[in-house]
């Protein structure tokens, strides 16, 4: 949340159409220039009136001056009040206030335009500044008008500009925060579409009133009451569930498994039989079988918790990703995760960790004891996407709706890498974890993690499967080159945005 917010006015605060367009159409008429179309004069609603003039019209800087002459003739005691306030605009502004927020108002407009249109609207009281253009034809670039209000808005004092959103509508409003060095905010229920916001590169992009309230406030909306005790429980009971009701999946399934070898004594991709007929035992396949109907059934257990959690968690995120990430992010995102994957695998297979648990090989014997094709089905897509609905999906944005972004990404990694029940994964878990929640938040798509993770159990799977793992490929050089890709790439996503 940012306390210091700088608001275009038309196309922003209030809809000046039939008052800007009506005014420009009695200049133009003043130098023979007949348009009946008002439509075709809403590029004039943003930019300073002498550079449309001359941009649209072709008219020189002596017929420009004339015509907003002739403007403002027409437009200070007429179409000044042709005019009409967002609906929505004044309640998001007292909210604004009420949650400690300074407002200034940065318009192109001349500021005597700027200060009647506002007390017209009754909305003058929320503005702590108030810049606008002169009427001498000065200071009427927008990055000069957002100079000027951050002077007067922090009162002398250093500027800091880390804390404050430019908001309007037009790619002027953008290119001028740009110039001044503070983030912008684009608005596309003015006059601005969604393509020119994102060709100016605004830092955020809303589609309503709504929206760009709901957005200000990131951070500082009034959570739900709950006790120490409520919120452990709201993160552990969808875990014990999804743990309690994948070990019953688990065992129904090689109950019936056993039941159906020994009726038919045929078959041995699941099961082992003797001369006899009789059912020895179940094969790897067979295990891996139960291993999936596990996973299904813990995850229809917490599917409905998940789907509430997920659906909050998404309009929450959808303020702050409209804009949508460039091609080359998901790129580092994909370095980023294959790296990580090999980095850490022959990391933990030159260090001896593979060598010195019993837990983790008696884990991978039974993984890899299925034909590879069934055990990519099972941990390569299966098994990440039920964990996923659990870790990110409702552990992580749970904590996230309670705790800052960093710790919550943190704390969900730790359970996630408990969750394992041995330490080598339980360490890779971690590590891995904390990638895949980190995606997650950069680009507020649960798509993302689910795909991470499965990237991830694919690989690891297949090194290990196609004895790669332990081949002439794995040494120390080779680790620390896809160690070292990982923190590249991890590092060429943070300077393009932070979380």
């Amino acid at each position: 949340m940012k306390k210091y917010l700088l608001f275009d006015l038309d196309g922003t605060l209030t809809d000046p159409k039939v008052g800007i367009c009506t005014c420009v159409q009695y200049a133009l008429a003043d130098l023979g220039i007949e348009e009946p179309d008002l439509d075709k004069l809403e590029p004039f609603i943003g930019p300073p009136l002498k550079d449309s003039f001359m941009k649209f019209y072709n008219l020189t800087q002596e017929q420009a001056d004339r015509a907003i002459a002739k403007y403002r003739e027409r437009f200070q005691d007429t179409g000044i009040f042709e005019n009409k306030i967002y609906p929505g605009v004044s309640q998001m502004l007292q909210t604004l206030i009420s949650k400690g927020m300074f407002l200034a108002v940065a318009s192109s407009k001349p500021t005597v335009f700027v200060e009647r249109i506002l007390e017209h609207f009754n909305i003058r009281r929320f503005f702590k500044v108030i810049v606008g253009s002169e009427l001498d034809g000065t200071r009427v670039n927008k990055d000069e008008v957002v100079e000027e209000a951050l002077r007067r808005l922090f009162d002398g004092q250093p500027v800091d500009k880390s804390q404050v959103y430019m908001i309007g509508d037009r790619s002027y409003d953008v290119e001028g925060a740009k110039k001044a060095g503070v983030e912008s905010v684009g608005v596309t229920y003015g006059y601005g579409s969604m393509e020119e916001l994102k060709a100016a590169r605004a830092d955020y992009i809303v589609r309503s009133v709504e929206e760009l309230q709901k957005f200000l406030l990131r951070g500082c909306e009034e959570q739900q009451k709950l006790t120490p005790f409520q919120r452990i429980w709201q993160l552990f009971f969808p875990l014990l569930l999804f743990v309690l009701v994948k070990a019953v999946g688990v065992n129904v399934m090689g109950l019936l498994l056993q039941t159906i070898g020994n009726t038919i004594p045929v078959g041995d991709f699941l099961f082992v039989h003797d001369e006899a007929g009789q059912l020895v035992a179940l094969t790897g396949n067979a295990g891996t079988l139960m291993q999936i109907a596990g996973f299904l059934a813990g995850t229809a257990s917490i599917l409905k918790i998940a789907r509430r959690t997920l659906s909050k968690a998404a309009d929450s995120m959808r303020l702050l990703h409209i804009k949508g990430e460039p091609a080359r992010s998901y790129l580092f995102l994909g370095i980023a995760t294959v790296g990580a994957v090999l980095g850490l695998n022959m990391l933990f297979a030159l260090s001896g960790m593979m060598d010195h648990s019993e837990a983790y090989r008696s884990v991978t014997e039974d993984q890899y004891s299925a034909v590879i094709w069934f055990g990519l089905f099972c941990y390569g897509l299966v098994t990440p996407l039920a964990e996923e609905i659990l870790f990110r999906g409702i552990i992580y944005n749970c904590l996230r709706r309670s705790t800052k972004i960093k710790p919550s990404i943190f704390l969900s990694a730790m359970i996630f890498g408990l969750y394992h029940m041995n330490a080598v994964q339980g360490v890779y878990a971690f590590l891995i974890g904390c990638l895949i929640a980190y995606a997650y938040e950069y680009f507020g798509d649960f798509r993302i993690p689910v795909a991470v993770h499965m990237i991830a159990n694919i690989l690891a799977y297949c090194l290990t499967y196609t004895g790669l793992a332990v081949s002439g490929l794995i040494c120390w050089p080779v680790c620390i080159v896809f160690l070292a890709l990982t923190a590249g790439s991890l590092w060429l996503l943070a300077r393009q945005k932070r979380i």
